[in-house]
């Protein structure tokens, strides 16, 4: 009875989670007359693909996509590589600070998003002056903030797999003649691969749904805009069409999915292994 009732729960929170994303396919598919019909139904007699349409319509919505695909793998890719070694460092070595460096790591999870953003904004143009590529209007300057909120999450984590690793698996290795270098990057690197997986997902999310840095540094031009500033164009001030952005909304989701889909398995073990470390 208990795991029934277990079950149960978990069926009903999933339902509870799913249906967002339902409602927002269902809206997508709606015409406009039920969509904004005062009696909604959580059904559609008349599925219609006319918002999608409408969506890939939208000029540069392509060069949109591609935008929020490179600012992502480029996050995460940079992350990935700057928090196993870091984790790596913390781990393995030990030396004056790390202490204090680990709670800082913590400390960087607490602030809130919103109050740094007044303050990045006036350093990302301080930035553009020297090195206009990570300066205001320019995909570099997202890559460099969602890289400084993403290492912190992704350094504590891997650390825990790190740590799993014993140590004498690497002092047979040093016996075997393999380099610090070698066993990092030959054995230590694919240990901790489902922890590289959780964070790489985590990571990808935060950098593909970011709407506020994006509306904060791309201030101007159309070039540079990534997909959530490229559903801007159908918020008008006379009248919102709610088709299009829930069209719009669900095409963002694709990419999301398919990529959890892909590392479902790594993604499971490598969070609880986050957990156990």
């Amino acid at each position: 009875m208990r795991r029934r009732a277990a079950n149960a729960a978990c069926v009903l929170i999933a339902a509870a989670v799913a249906f967002p994303l339902y409602w927002m396919v269902l809206a997508a598919l709606k015409p406009p007359g039920e969509i904004q019909s005062a009696d909604p139904r959580p059904w559609t007699l008349a599925p219609s693909l006319d918002s999608f349409r409408r969506v890939l319509d939208v000029q540069n919505f392509g060069l949109y996509f591609v935008n929020s695909l490179v600012v992502a793998l480029l996050v995460v890719a940079l992350s990935l590589v700057a928090a196993f070694l870091a984790a790596v460092a913390l781990t393995r070595f030990r030396f004056r600070g790390r202490t204090v460096l680990l709670v800082m790591l913590l400390v960087a999870q607490m602030v809130p998003v919103e109050a740094l953003t007044i303050p990045l904004f006036f350093l990302m143009r301080s930035f553009g002056e020297v090195v206009p590529a990570v300066g205001l209007n320019q995909l570099g300057s997202l890559v460099l903030v969602h890289l400084a909120f993403s290492l912190p999450f992704a350094i504590w984590m891997l650390r825990g797999f790190v740590a799993a690793v014993p140590v004498e698996l690497e002092e047979a290795a040093a016996l075997d003649g393999a380099s610090r270098f070698r066993f990092t990057w030959r054995v230590l690197f694919p240990l901790v691969a489902p922890g590289l997986v959780a964070a790489s997902v985590l990571s990808f999310i935060h950098a593909w749904n970011d709407f506020l840095f994006a509306r904060t540094f791309l201030i101007s031009g159309t070039d540079n805009r990534t997909l959530p500033l490229g559903l801007l164009v159908f918020f008008k001030p006379e009248e919102q069409d709610w088709g299009a952005i829930m069209a719009g909304a669900t095409l963002m989701t694709v990419p999301v999915l398919v990529f959890f889909v892909v590392v479902q398995r790594h993604l499971v073990s490598g969070l609880g292994g986050a957990l156990k470390g």
